[in-house]
């Protein structure tokens, strides 16, 4: 008859399934944010995002002074600021801004340099006040 060998007993420990797919899940993410990372597109994308970044605040950038100048000028003077232009439309580094004081509008011109942060009444343009100048004012 055939003889059945022996079974020996060894002392092998159960593997670690627990560290092991730790480790693995690790490094499966690293290696999947490390490709992601790698990627042309992605790089591409970023670039792309900061040159639009740029321009914008760039076409917003004296905006973005002149309303600092005039929320400056109007809480000095006890005004509410209203709103700037965009742009500076006639090269002259002021942007034409508006407040409200005393049930007026004031035009206002604030720079769009960030060394001179500050507003400027533009009275060549205001409508004259003619409760100040009388009744025959009106009639004119």
């Amino acid at each position: 008859m055939s003889e059945i060998p022996e079974q020996t007993q060894t002392n092998l420990s159960a593997p670690e399934t627990t560290s092991e797919s730790s480790i693995s899940w690790t490094e499966n993410v690293k290696s999947s944010v490390g490709n992601i990372l790698s990627s042309w597109k992605l790089k591409a994308g970023l670039g792309v995002a900061a040159l639009l970044g740029v321009l914008v605040l760039s076409f917003f950038w004296q905006h973005m002074i002149a309303v600092v100048g005039m929320n400056s000028w109007a809480s000095r003077s006890g005004a509410r600021a209203i709103e700037c232009m965009v742009r500076d439309t006639n090269d002259d580094q002021y942007v034409s801004c508006s407040a409200l004081l005393d049930q007026q509008i004031v035009p206002l011109e604030c720079s769009s340099s960030l060394l001179n942060i500050g507003c400027r009444v533009n009275y060549g343009t205001a409508a004259p006040n003619l409760k100040q100048l009388g009744p025959r004012a009106a009639l004119r």
